[in-house]
């Protein structure tokens, strides 16, 4: 807790404070309370999932061949697949180092998240083996916070007389 200091007078903290990432809480700050022990499960657990996921996939394909649906609807299906979980696994991907601008919101992509879920399982699994899902962004904003709130702190103390200008007699 070294850099979220309570306040001796209410007992709140000071300055701001890091948003908890998913899975993770507040943990990724001072890689602390089983970080790497999370990082590793996350990891295992997407790749699993992921695994799971493409088995299930690869179930409702063989369905699809056992129907005899034709040729051109199996095509449709695995492109689909395919397309969505490559998109997905992108913006997913790129959702970890920046927010979200205009139309690119998670709600405008939840379908082609979801039909495209191996992808972002697949993120998450390589972005665990390097860090916290999304903690590069987290870090840089909360340390973008902390300074400010430093700054902002340090130009309110002091004695105000002396910062400002003596007015000359005439």
């Amino acid at each position: 807790m070294s850099e979220q200091q309570q306040n001796t007078r209410g007992g709140t903290p000071e300055g701001p404070l890091p948003e908890p990432i998913r899975f993770f809480g507040t943990t990724w700050v001072d890689h602390d309370g089983g970080y790497g022990l999370r990082r590793a499960g996350v990891a295992a657990g997407a790749l699993a999932a992921a695994a799971l996921g493409a088995f299930a996939l690869r179930l409702g394909y063989e369905g699809l061949t056992i129907a005899e649906v034709g040729g051109i609807l199996n095509a449709m299906v695995i492109v689909m697949f395919a397309v969505c979980s490559a998109i997905a696994f992108r913006k997913t991907w790129e959702g970890f180092t920046r927010r979200p601008t205009g139309a690119a919101t998670p709600d405008a992509l939840r379908s082609v998240r979801t039909v495209g879920f191996v992808g972002v399982l697949l993120a998450w699994c390589l972005r665990a083996l390097k860090e916290a899902p999304g903690e590069a962004l987290h870090r840089r904003e909360y340390e973008t916070a902390r300074a400010q709130f430093t700054k902002r702190r340090g130009a309110r103390t002091g004695n105000p007389e002396a910062r400002t200008p003596k007015r000359k007699s005439r």
